[in-house]
């Protein structure tokens, strides 16, 4: 069930649906992913239940490459910054996972009231970090979305789909910088 709503999730007609943009809106959307998933036909509330464990800073894992891969561009004086669409405030996970004190910026959507693949939240996080776009490179996930940091000029490099385990692949970071 978890893998239908995630492969739904990613579509260009699910992002399109200005799911990040707003608490409220995150909310409706996901829900109505795990209803459409057929989570109220096996309990009454579940999508309403999972929809909280996914805004839970407690629920959420990092992959065993970003502690170390973030440790390590931190110590080589680099500035660090994160750019996420989401309707909530990822913070509290980042502070949960040890991931904040390499953290120079976080941009999140709700914030701005703009998804990427605008160029608005990649410019914000490159003026919050006083870094020129062409000097910058992005680190993404999903082609649809992170493209986006290419028309600011920035170099991008998309991460492949995440294995069931183990690294994610965050560390090859570390030969381009």
């Amino acid at each position: 069930m978890w893998r239908r709503v995630l492969d739904r999730s990613s579509t260009a007609d699910e992002l399109a649906k200005g799911r990040d943009l707003s608490n409220a809106r995150h909310r409706e959307v996901w829900t109505a992913l795990y209803g459409a998933a057929g989570c109220e036909r096996l309990a009454a509330g579940l999508s309403d239940e999972l929809y909280e464990l996914t805004v839970d800073a407690g629920s959420w894992e990092a992959f065993p490459d970003t502690v170390p891969t973030l440790s390590a561009l931190h110590e080589r004086g680099l500035r660090i910054g994160v750019v996420s669409d989401t309707g909530f405030d990822l913070r509290p996970a980042m502070d949960l996972l040890g991931l904040s004190p390499f953290l120079d910026t976080v941009v999140m959507s709700f914030q701005y009231g703009v998804c990427k693949p605008a160029a608005k939240p990649f410019l914000t996080a490159c003026d919050q970090l006083q870094v020129d776009p062409e000097r910058t490179l992005m680190v993404g996930d999903n082609p649809l979305t992170d493209s986006g940091a290419v028309t600011t000029g920035m170099h991008v490099l998309l991460l492949p789909p995440p294995a069931q385990s183990g690294p994610r692949g965050l560390g090859h970071v570390l030969s381009l910088v």
